[in-house]
């Protein structure tokens, strides 16, 4: 049986490449859970969950990775945010066809249009933020992802993904800088490695990497993964990191959103419906703010009793 909501990681002994696998189970049921995607819009975001957290493990950091898709096509925003802790989250903003409600284009350079795939990097506290731009393009989001990775990272990589109404998996090969391995027999110590070996190891593990099929990416654990892949090199698997789904909207957010909206905007609409609800576009959860709860947002120094709801 496959690996369920898990990240492994794994290096080449003899060689500076390192790999990494994912698995979205029931962290992907939960993301997806509040919506009724058309079926490419789904896995198109599965693929774009899944590549998050594949580039999140490539990076030491705290904070949060968001990947976006943002363009002119149908799909005019695709958002697929990841913490340092590999807790995920994501949406899909779309206008439907008029005239054949709920058909998409397939190429992911059609289904958003012209525009970018934007990585960005904020850590915990806000102090540091990266960002990386680059077209879409081509039949499947990993081809612009392997764009992003030669212009801002300069780091050849390779990523297959796949995503479906079951789950979301990608693997994703890396070449470190450097001509060194790391160590035989689990050791520390650096191994000298004939650059030309390091190239053709590395043209050789792209073109078994990509004979793994959707199916066997989906189906199969990733120890049998790496055996079916790579049983003539020596392949140290790490051991796995949990995927969990997890939304960061907060009533203290909330709060901080309609403040920025303003005292007037507010008012308006506790006036038309007797109560301003805010519902998260992650998670679908209700942030209701009654009058006494408005009145404390705009002048802090009234006392609320109530303090809200959440549904």
């Amino acid at each position: 049986m496959h690996d369920r909501d898990t990240l492994h990681r794994f290096m080449f002994e003899h060689y500076p490449i390192r790999g990494h696998l994912v698995h979205l189970d029931a962290s992907w049921r939960a993301l997806v859970e509040h919506r009724e995607y058309a079926e490419v819009i789904r896995n198109t975001l599965g693929e774009a969950a899944a590549a998050s957290l594949l580039l999140a493990a490539t990076i030491k950091f705290d904070g949060v990775l968001s990947l976006q898709l943002q363009g002119a096509g149908p799909i005019h925003l695709m958002l697929a945010q990841c913490t340092s802790g590999l807790g995920i989250r994501g949406l899909a903003r779309y206008t439907d066809n008029v005239e054949h409600p709920g058909t998409f284009p397939t190429r992911v350079a059609d289904l958003i249009g012209p525009g970018n795939l934007t990585v960005t990097l904020e850590t915990d506290d806000g102090a540091q933020r990266y960002q990386g731009i680059v077209p879409i393009t081509g039949e499947r989001l990993a081809e612009s992802l392997q764009i992003y990775f030669e212009n801002s990272e300069q780091l050849p990589t390779r990523l297959w993904l796949h995503a479906d109404a079951h789950g979301a998996s990608g693997m994703l090969l890396q070449r470190l800088p450097g001509q060194f391995g790391v160590g035989a027999a689990g050791t520390d110590a650096a191994m000298p490695v004939d650059v030309a070996a390091i190239d053709d190891a590395w043209r050789r593990v792209q073109l078994i990497g990509a004979t793994l099929t959707p199916a066997e990416l989906h189906s199969l654990s990733d120890a049998e993964i790496l055996r079916r892949l790579f049983n003539e090199d020596d392949v140290r698997l790490y051991e796995p990191s949990p995927v969990y789904f997890r939304c960061r909207c907060s009533r203290e957010r909330v709060s901080g959103m309609l403040q920025g909206l303003g005292e007037k905007e507010t008012r308006s609409v506790l006036a038309e419906r007797g109560e301003v609800e805010v519902r998260c576009d992650f998670c679908n959860r209700a942030y209701v703010f009654d009058a006494v709860d408005v009145e404390q947002l705009f002048n802090p120094g009234v006392a609320s009793d109530a303090g809200g709801s959440v549904h």
